[in-house]
């Protein structure tokens, strides 16, 4: 064959087997069926890639949701669905495993923890090792949590709140609750004694902050294209700045000497009886994995001890203290412009027993005097306001809005009504869509505490299988019950002496991301004494 007719076929070879892959496969595929968010959906990941690396992908998918139904197709092997019945439940109580997504992001170390784990074995596992110490049973019983929050609230934010009050100072309380939401994670995680102190230690914590949010706008490139990423990298490419992996680094440093901190003290006996000093978590997931006669799952095998629990350590003060954080930030704004609401809260502060009253110059600062006792953690939980006002905040302003991606198992599955959806397909669900659904939610986009005080019994349940600030299925975020209790405390620490009004809120919408905090990145408020005080 002449070499022009050779080439000729290869070239026409090649045009067909680009137009079966790309134009006739995505019409014959089962997903055909679904209805397309773009029109190029079908055909290219392109549309969705860059809805996300533009920052539109949470408010683009609602939109869509809403014209288009409750399962929607937006790439060639790519769905997002927006129900809980034959959606929600069927994906992340079904068994879907996790997409990559998660590992080329959220690995610590080189190391997978428990959140970026692909594989529900593993995942299992190492939930066995951990759950029972975030029981809403354990931390309401626990004395390391009660010694814990005692000295975060009386020894270091309470004062500094006093502080500002009485100077009539304003601050960013965005950082003020990101330090006090550390503090209490560190704490937990690691003892008072080898904890962070970000309430007290300013200049650190500035350090650490810009640190962490240095990195957060260059997460897509590794997350959603790992392969070019890498491909580029080679090529001498940086999509990725060299800044960020220097701050990675020393976020793990960092978390990795508080491990070895703890590790010393617990080899050399230093180790004292004081709860305040107990490493709740590091010693149970230490003692677990020393104990644990199992078999290593392929994704924990080969990696040394200490940087297993350092990689899960670090999630957990990661995710700990940046979603608290925000939905304190978020709560406080709205309460800040609503004087009769925090008037209301307070009064049913005020019910607790010992309500949480702070009286300057009465703590000794001796650090081994008794501090004031705390209201037990049931009648905290029990109060029905302060949880309305969380329940709320999570379900408008969830800290982490965005999808949760998961792939589709080897044989065909259902969802929404539609059959034979092909294995490894990427499903996503996302709390942003299922939070603004109006049946459920009336007049979704206000902020109304009162629709879950108001509510009937049916109605409350309805919203309750909506409502997924924490996700659900064996895969639900395993720290959500220490995050309602620190949450509850330190708004009624606040809110029992003072009151918060807004001085700048510039930049308060929230951004439109996975993890999303206000665009501005703070909040200035002004703290002030409650009229007459103290009785």
């Amino acid at each position: 064959m002449p070499p022009l007719s050779a080439l000729l076929l290869l070239i026409f070879s090649l045009l067909c087997l680009l137009t079966y892959r790309y134009l006739i496969q995505p019409l014959l595929s089962p997903l055909s069926r679904i209805p397309a968010a773009h029109v190029s959906a079908p055909f290219s990941p392109l549309w969705i890639l860059l809805t996300r690396r533009r920052g539109r992908e949470n408010r683009t998918l609602h939109a869509c949701h809403e014209r288009l139904g409750p399962l929607i197709r937006i790439g060639p092997s790519e769905l997002s669905v927006n129900c809980v019945d034959g959606g929600v439940r069927a994906i992340y109580s079904g068994g879907f495993e996790k997409h990559a997504w998660y590992s080329n992001v959220f690995d610590n170390y080189g190391v997978p923890c428990m959140f970026s784990m692909a594989h529900g074995r593993p995942h299992a596992a190492r939930k066995r090792m951990i759950s029972n110490v975030y029981s809403k049973s354990y931390l309401q019983t626990s004395p390391a949590m009660r010694t814990i929050t005692q000295v975060l609230l009386w020894r270091r934010l309470l004062p500094v709140v006093e502080a500002l009050a009485r100077e009539e100072t304003e601050v960013d309380v965005h950082e003020l609750n990101f330090a006090a939401t550390m503090d209490l994670i560190n704490a937990f995680l690691f003892g008072l004694d080898h904890g962070s102190n970000f309430i007290e230690d300013v200049p650190f914590r500035k350090h650490f902050l810009a640190l962490y949010y240095s990195r957060k706008t260059y997460t897509f490139w590794p997350q959603e294209l790992p392969s070019l990423t890498a491909f580029m990298h080679k090529l001498g490419v940086r999509l990725v700045p060299r800044f960020v992996e220097t701050a990675n680094r020393e976020i793990e440093a960092w978390c990795l000497s508080m491990c070895k901190g703890v590790e010393r003290s617990l080899k050399t006996g230093t180790k004292t009886t004081d709860s305040s000093t107990s490493p709740v978590v590091y010693s149970q997931l230490a003692d677990a994995l020393a104990t644990s006669s199992t078999k290593s799952a392929p994704e924990e095998s080969f990696h040394p001890q200490d940087l297993t629990i350092a990689s899960e350590m670090l999630d957990h003060l990661a995710a700990g203290h940046e979603t608290s954080g925000i939905t304190l930030t978020f709560l406080m704004h709205e309460l800040s412009q609503r004087p009769r609401m925090q008037a209301s809260l307070r009064e049913e502060l005020l019910t607790l027993s010992p309500p949480l009253f702070y009286k300057p110059g009465t703590i000794n600062e001796d650090q081994n005097s008794d501090l004031p006792d705390l209201p037990s953690s049931r009648a905290l939980d029990a109060l029905p306001i302060l949880h309305a006002l969380l329940l709320e905040t999570l379900r408008l302003h969830a800290a982490i809005p965005g999808p949760q991606p998961r792939v589709t198992p080897s044989s065909p599955t259902t969802l929404a009504g539609y059959s034979d959806i092909p294995p490894n397909t990427r499903v996503s669900a996302l709390p942003y869509t299922l939070h603004r659904n109006a049946a459920v939610f009336p007049d979704p986009l206000a902020w109304k505490p009162e629709r879950w005080l108001e509510a009937g019994k049916e109605q409350k349940e309805d919203m309750m299988r909506w409502f997924w600030a924490f996700g659900s299925g064996g895969r639900m975020c395993i720290g959500n019950n220490f995050a309602m209790q620190e949450m509850k405390f330190l708004l009624a620490a606040i809110y029992t002496n003072y009151t918060t009004s807004v001085v700048d809120d510039e930049g308060i919408e929230q951004e439109d991301a996975y993890t999303a905090g206000p665009v501005g990145n703070k909040l200035i408020l002004k703290f002030a004494r409650v009229e007459g005080g103290s009785p």
